[in-house]
């Protein structure tokens, strides 16, 4: 695991400083290898400083900041026939501990445009991946966009990264996340798209709460079975809420060891909820407690990784970053969380409102546009947090299997149209069904901005000098830019 970079000069001139300039720009705080590669050369060195005496000369070159996660793990880039490759993320189901981007390289050794295509569409897993040949890379995406990826271009450049700060670096100004699903041809001309799979909406199937909630188990035990096989022991985001209930219960049903990790603000009521819950579940927690000081102090470093200053994203990410921490010092590799259980099951308060004021024609559309961004809204904030922290995550929701099922359920089986409605019914069916705790399946879904009090202390903050909460995060973001030398 790890990031990636990769780079393109349109004009045929060296790209090789500019590339090293990107892979340097990766927030990766314990990285165990750094590669890079032209059509021609790879190089692999355990220090980045050794990595930049290399002279490739090319004006196409890929790039690989390696975290190793499990022991079958490699370096990368790799070689596969005439072409050089990158493979950042997981094939799911795991085959025989072999490393993923080996099994990638096999499927795809010829490297034509139509076999990464049909890799994308038939591959269950969350991945990034960049092929190149001379002059010429082609990239493709997981149709849920699990894994981050951003690209650009300017006058000189057609770039691609794990993180946009490597293309700004570059004078990429104008970035973007690479579209799920897509498989993209990269040459002198710029970025060619072509869709390879992708979300549908689709009319929902009338059938009974206990069908599908079965179905919704089935799903969630096969996807949690996934990414816990091979694996000793694991972590779980936990909440003492319903879906991270729910994954920690399937994670210990499916024999892995599993380790609790809650976060919050000091005097929180969901602490001792979250306690009581990991003793009714008979699991080990790790609760760690923060202050306002530490809301400051990690406030510049979570505006750094997410790379934007969005109010909501930070406040989730900053209790975010503290999970990530304390998973890594519990010496943890993978970490397992319950992000897309809200979008794809109306977790969210404003549905219920739509479904009121605007009728459910406008809910199904709005869940629909939820689940297709929530790479951009969610997981790729997520994923950078823990890969700085040198964790895997794995979001057993966040799978195409479970966004189809989802989009064909009815309406009246996520929420009802009242204000009291406790949502997400189906997946509360399915806690009932695993014999969760009463007070799991009942408690009302709470953001956990809210009920770790983070948002409160940052909206604190901005008042103490006299701003609004965006004014004071564009503030303190700008300054990280200067800082970075990415203003």
């Amino acid at each position: 695991m790890g990031g990636l970079i990769a780079l393109l000069d349109k004009n045929g001139e060296d790209a090789t400083e500019a590339a090293f300039t990107m892979l340097g720009a990766l927030s990766l705080e314990h990285a165990d290898a750094y590669g890079i590669a032209s059509p021609s050369i790879i190089k692999v060195e355990k220090a980045f400083e050794k990595l930049r005496c290399l002279k490739l000369r090319s004006n196409t070159v890929i790039g690989h900041a390696f975290s190793r996660i499990l022991v079958q793990d490699k370096a990368q880039p790799l070689r596969t026939g005439d072409a050089s490759l990158v493979f950042e993320g997981r094939i799911f189901p795991a085959q025989n501990l072999k490393c993923d981007a080996e099994i990638f390289a096999l499927k795809v050794s010829e490297g034509e445009t139509e076999r990464l295509k049909k890799f994308v569409r038939e591959t269950r897993g969350d991945f990034v991946f960049v092929l190149m040949k001379p002059e010429r890379l082609v990239v493709g995406r997981d149709v849920l966009g699990v894994k981050p990826l951003y690209y650009g271009e300017n006058r000189v450049f057609a770039g691609l990264a794990s993180e946009r700060k490597a293309l700004w670096k570059i004078g990429i100004r104008d970035v973007n996340s690479f579209p799920p699903g897509t498989v993209a041809e990269v040459s002198k001309h710029g970025f060619r798209f072509v869709g390879a799979k992708r979300i549908v909406a689709s009319n929902p199937t009338q059938q009974t709460i206990e069908q599908a909630s079965r179905r919704l188990e089935n799903l969630l035990e096969k996807s949690v079975c996934e990414r816990t096989a091979g694996l000793e022991e694991v972590a779980v985001a936990f909440s003492g809420g319903l879906d991270s209930s729910i994954i920690a219960f399937l994670a210990s049903r499916a024999g892995a060891h599993v380790q609790l990790v809650h976060v919050s603000l000091e005097n929180q009521s969901e602490t001792e909820h979250a306690k009581n819950v990991a003793d009714e579940l008979k699991l080990p927690i790790h609760s760690g407690t923060y202050t306002e000081k530490d809301v400051l102090e990690t406030l510049p470093n979570v505006l750094r990784l997410i790379e934007e200053n969005d109010p909501v994203k930070t406040s989730v990410g900053i209790p975010f970053f503290w999970m990530a921490k304390t998973a890594a010092q519990l010496r943890q590799k993978v970490v397992l969380a319950g992000q897309g259980g809200d979008e794809l099951f109306a977790g969210y308060r404003r549905y219920v409102d739509d479904y009121i004021s605007k009728g459910p024609e406008k809910v199904q559309q709005t869940i629909f546009q939820d689940i297709t961004e929530m790479h951009k809204n969610n997981l790729e904030r997520d994923v950078k947090i823990c890969n700085f922290h040198g964790i895997e995550l794995r979001l057993p929701f966040a799978t195409y299997e479970m966004a189809k099922f989802a989009l064909s359920l009815p309406l009246e089986l996520k929420l009802q149209p009242t204000q009291n409605t406790l949502r997400k019914l189906v997946l509360r069916q399915v806690g009932h069904n695993l014999g969760l705790p009463q007070s799991v399946i009942d408690r009302p879904k709470k953001a956990v901005q809210y009920t770790t009090g983070v948002n409160k202390v940052l909206e604190s903050l901005a008042r103490r000098n006299k701003q609004s909460l965006m004014e004071y995060l564009t503030r303190v973001y700008q300054t990280v830019l200067n800082k970075d030398d990415l203003a």
